[in-house]
Order: C-alpha cells, then sequence, then structure tokens
C-alpha cells in the first residue's frame, strides 16, 4: 500500500472512529458539549495549518506558473476560457438544484411536522448579499498582506497575475527571483505532506463533536432531506462527469482516482479548502501542466464551488415550501440568478452557504428562521458540497489543459511531485 493510499485509508478510520466516539459521549457523557468543544481544538488546530499553506502556496505556484508562460495574452485566453467553464458549470448546478427541490418537494414534510421556528426568529447568520461595488472592493486587495493574512483566494490571485506577468515582462532579470520562488512552492508541497499526516486525527475530532453534540438521531430526523440531498448531488457528480468525458474522454476516470484522497479529505472535514494542496498535486500527477493548474484551480475556488450552487437553491425552495410559500417559476429563475451573482466570491466567509441564503431569503420575503431548520445538519451537508466542489474544480482544470494542449501522458507526470521541477 502506497503512502497515498494508507493517508485515504487512515481518514476514513478517522471517520468511523469518530462516529462511534461521538455516540458514545452523546450518549453516556453528563455535558457532551464540553467534549465536543475539546475535539474541535483539534481539527481548529489542522484547518489553521491548511490556512497556513495556502496562501505562500497558491501565489508561488501561480507566479511561477505565469512567469513561464511569459505571455499576458496566453494568460488571458485561459482565463476566459476556464470562466466560461465556471459560468456553465454554475449555471448547471443551480438549475439541477431548482429542478429537484421541485420534484421531491422536501419541505412539505417539514410544514406538515409542526415544527418550524416562528418566522422571526433569528437564524444567528448576518445576511451578506454582495453587491457590484462589494465584489469589486473584494476583488483587489488594498495590500497583498492583508489579503494573504485572510486567506482571500480571489485577492491573491489578483496580486499574483499582476506579479507574474510583470516578472515574465522584464525577462532575464526576473529569472533569480523566479527560481526563488519556485524553490518556496516546492517548500510549501513538502510542508503539505507534513500536515496532512495529522488529517486523520482532524477528522475524528470533527465528527466526533458534531456527533455528541447532535447525536445521530439528527440523522434519522432530517433523512428524507439529508438522502434527497446528497441523490442531487450524485446526479450532479455524474453530469459533471459526463460532460468532461465529452473533452477529456475515459481517461478522465484517470483523474477521478487521483482525486479519491482530496475528496475525502474534503468530505470528511467538510471543507473543500483542506483539499487545495492534494487536489493540485493530483492534477499534476494526471499530467495538467503546473502553471496551468495552478492557475484555473485557486480561480476555481471562487467563482466554481458546484456543491454549494446546488445547495443554495435546494435549501431556499425548501424553506420556502416548509413556510407553506409558493414561488412562481418566474421567481425561482430570478432566485438562481440572483444566487450565480451573490454567491461569487464568497469562499472565504465562514459558513459562505448559510450566509449566501440568508441574503436571497431576505429579498424574496422568505422567513430568514428557515435556516434554524438547516443548523443541526449543516455540518453533514457541508461534507456533501465539499466534496464535489473538488471534483468539479478538478474536472474543469482537466478540461481547460485539454482545450489549451496543456495536458501531457500521465505516465511521464506521475512522478515525485515535491521534487520535480515546476513545468
Amino acid at each position: 500500500m502506497n503512502k497515498r493510499n494508507r493517508l485515504t485509508t487512515w481518514i476514513l478510520v478517522g471517520l468511523a472512529l469518530g462516529i462511534a466516539a461521538g455516540y458514545i459521549a452523546h450518549t453516556n457523557l453528563a455535558d457532551p458539549k464540553g467534549f465536543a468543544d475539546t475535539m474541535s481544538l483539534v481539527t481548529t488546530l489542522f484547518l489553521r495549518l491548511i490556512k497556513m499553506i495556502i496562501a505562500p502556496l497558491v501565489f508561488s505556484t501561480l507566479v511561477v506558473g505565469i512567469a513561464k508562460m511569459g505571455d499576458a495574452a496566453e494568460v488571458g485566453r485561459i482565463g476566459i476560457k476556464a470562466l466560461g467553464w465556471f459560468i456553465i458549470a454554475s449555471l448547471l448546478s443551480l438549475t439541477l438544484g431548482l429542478i429537484l427541490v421541485n420534484l421531491f418537494r422536501p419541505g412539505d414534510a417539514m410544514a406538515l411536522s409542526g415544527t418550524l421556528p416562528a418566522a422571526g426568529a433569528s437564524s444567528g447568520i448576518t445576511a451578506s448579499g454582495l453587491t457590484l461595488k462589494d465584489f469589486i472592493t473584494h476583488l483587489v486587495p488594498t495590500s497583498i498582506f492583508d489579503g494573504m493574512a485572510r486567506n482571500e483566494i480571489l485577492q491573491i490571485v489578483i496580486f499574483s497575475i499582476f506579479f507574474g506577468t510583470g516578472a515574465a515582462a522584464i525577462g532575464d532579470r526576473a529569472a533569480p527571483m523566479i527560481a526563488a520562488i519556485d524553490g518556496a512552492a516546492h517548500v510549501m508541497l513538502k510542508v503539505t505532506g507534513y500536515v496532512m499526516n495529522f488529517a486523520p486525527f482532524a477528522v475524528f475530532a470533527a465528527v466526533a463533536g458534531v456527533v455528541a453534540t447532535s447525536g445521530v438521531g439528527v440523522l434519522g430526523t432530517y433523512g428524507k432531506f439529508m438522502g434527497e440531498f446528497y441523490l442531487g448531488i450524485a446526479l450532479l457528480w455524474c453530469i459533471l462527469i459526463a460532460i468532461g468525458m465529452l473533452f477529456v474522454g475515459p481517461r478522465l476516470f484517470k483523474l477521478l482516482g487521483l482525486l479519491r484522497e482530496p475528496t475525502i479529505l474534503a468530505f470528511t472535514c467538510a471543507s473543500s479548502e483542506a483539499a487545495y494542496p492534494k487536489t493540485l498535486e493530483g492534477l499534476e500527477r494526471f499530467g495538467v501542466k503546473n502553471r496551468l493548474a495552478a492557475f484555473v484551480l485557486p480561480i476555481g475556488y471562487s467563482f466554481n464551488l458546484d456543491g454549494s450552487m446546488m445547495y443554495c437553491t435546494f435549501a431556499s425552495v425548501f424553506i420556502a415550501q416548509a413556510y407553506g410559500i409558493e414561488l412562481a417559476l418566474s421567481t425561482q429563475m430570478t432566485m438562481m440568478l440572483v444566487l450565480m451573482l451573490t454567491s461569487k466570491g464568497m469562499a472565504g466567509v465562514p459558513r459562505a452557504s448559510l450566509v449566501v441564503i440568508a441574503a436571497t431569503l431576505n429579498q424574496f420575503h422568505i422567513p430568514e428562521a428557515g435556516l434554524l431548520l438547516l443548523l443541526g445538519i449543516d455540518h453533514f451537508l457541508d461534507m456533501g458540497r465539499s466534496a464535489t466542489n473538488v471534483i468539479g474544480n478538478g474536472i474543469a482544470t482537466a478540461v481547460v489543459a485539454k482545450w489549451e494542449g496543456d495536458l501531457t501522458d500521465p505516465a511521464l507526470a506521475d512522478k515525485d511531485i515535491a521534487t520535480a521541477p515546476l513545468r
């Protein structure tokens, strides 16, 4: 069993043990909340270690990749292709969520249960809809150090594009600096390997804490809703894979195998951000040149959150159904377009999907208190959303690489990424 397979196995072991430990704590401890708070320290430590890596890793790999492209026109062309795919994938995800929530109507059962929160109750989620002004000011950092300190991936990408393009423009004079940044990128990839050794413990702690607090009974109470949502996630995977195969061919299944570990990590930690370093490594092993993967993948983390997109429409209409609010098709289409716009650039916001949904509910006069119906199971729903985001961004990057002719033989790419020169 190679090192990557061992880590995947231990992550799954951590998941199983976490469920068992959480169940024991919930049923036997006088203060399961205290146990959950203790477990959250382990999860927080791991996620902070991941956040520590992301800013320097995105900056170094993206700057080196763009500098080696050496052509601003090429950067623009790849960016347009990537954004085109992201828009189409987002529309597909949002539309699928609308179709399924209208087909299954999970909110009707909740309406009949008589357990709805009062319409005026506070959800504790601060609604934050992005206006055009907010988006523009969020897009460009006032200081790159501020953007890095807050792990604003989109801001880091913008600065890195300018920095890398400038380095390419002055040619040989920038070569020593690019070589140093290249070395920093490999150091960060090695650090990633060290941090990933803590993943099984983080998975154990995260799941144990949630089950200890809510108990496994919460899964039964919301079983139908969660089952329908995960069916939607499975259908979305099938659609994304089918479209990806139209461009990449059957070789796409090789990519899915390479993304297995980061997908499982994202699922168990309920964080697609935690899977970023391993996703980048998997794409390189698949044969996507580093300069392209390091450019497209970070943009995808801000613009191509397929799982989160599907959840936004699914959850918003579910809450309306629960309160007996019938939304006309035209209203639902308008809601979909609003979600399409307000969700972009929100990846760095804690509980981003809930924040976006809260803003949307307010605009369409749907009780924000409906979010209370989802808070208890949001972690379990976020697991599916996060895993889907990884798959969606992996496929998107591979397709753009195919369009650009930058998809090499995987037999040549499958080597030690930490020591191989950046392409």
